[in-house]
């Protein structure tokens, strides 16, 4: 079952925050620089803990992880952004 989670950082090395951003961007869409929306399965998410372990400084970074729940439209729709809201993601598809 998949499940929707709010994951942002505050990584202090920029080599590491770049590490960081890229996993964390593999995994989910980004709703601020270091604030992504993710919905991933409980096989998905303890790969992505362990790798963000390995690359962080625990001592110095953080990243935050928030379950909100389950029903993926649910979450999308308890959030609230004021100013210029989410981007738009592209779609991977390139028509010609």
């Amino acid at each position: 079952m998949r499940r929707s989670y709010l994951v942002c950082y505050d990584v202090r090395d920029p080599k590491r925050l770049r590490r960081v951003h890229r996993l964390i961007k593999a995994n989910g869409e980004p709703w601020q620089f270091s604030v992504f929306y993710c919905t991933l399965k409980a096989i998905d998410r303890v790969p992505l803990e362990t790798a963000l372990r390995d690359t962080m400084n625990l001592k110095e970074d953080q990243v935050l992880i928030v379950d909100l729940g389950g029903n993926e439209d649910e979450a999308r729709e308890s959030s609230t952004f004021l100013g210029v809201g989410v981007p738009e993601q592209d779609s991977g598809m390139v028509v010609i």
